[in-house]
């Protein structure tokens, strides 16, 4: 949902030429598998485009290639500092660490509390202030 989030955030401010946004997830598990129906049914009702969104792990190269690497709970941070090369660690962000006075909250898992409208809300605060601050950092108008 973040990446479908996102995306659209960067299309209404005509940024797509100047902010790429993919996801990843820290395992293999779901492969190749599209987003959970719970949240196909959450973005398509916030009229937002998942069709070309597919589970992959994260590489070595999305560490090279992302200024930004933002994640939503702690597990995903731990995992991630374990994979990223050393010079890539402070690229990894909890999403929420964003938002005064949220530092160091998670956004749970919606596949597991099947929560997908609150995680789209949480999302949907959270995200519009890392876009003001990527485009503040890389002097974007």
């Amino acid at each position: 949902m973040a990446e479908a989030i996102f995306k659209n955030l960067v299309n209404q401010q005509n940024l797509t030429d100047q902010i790429a946004v993919d996801s990843c997830a820290t395992s293999s598990e779901e492969l190749g598998n599209p987003p959970h129906p719970g949240a196909q049914k959450v973005m398509a009702a916030h009229g937002l485009d998942y069709s070309e969104m597919h589970s992959r792990p994260i590489t070595k190269r999305d560490f090279e290639w992302a200024d930004y690497i933002i994640t939503m709970d702690n597990q995903n941070v731990f995992n991630l500092r374990q994979k990223a090369p050393t010079a890539d660690q402070a690229k990894i962000h909890l999403c929420l660490d964003i938002l005064p006075g949220k530092h160091g909250e998670e956004i749970p898992d919606p596949w597991y509390t099947h929560r997908f409208e609150y995680t789209y809300q949480v999302l949907s605060d959270a995200l519009p202030v890392w876009l003001t601050k990527i485009k503040q950092d890389n002097d974007l108008h």
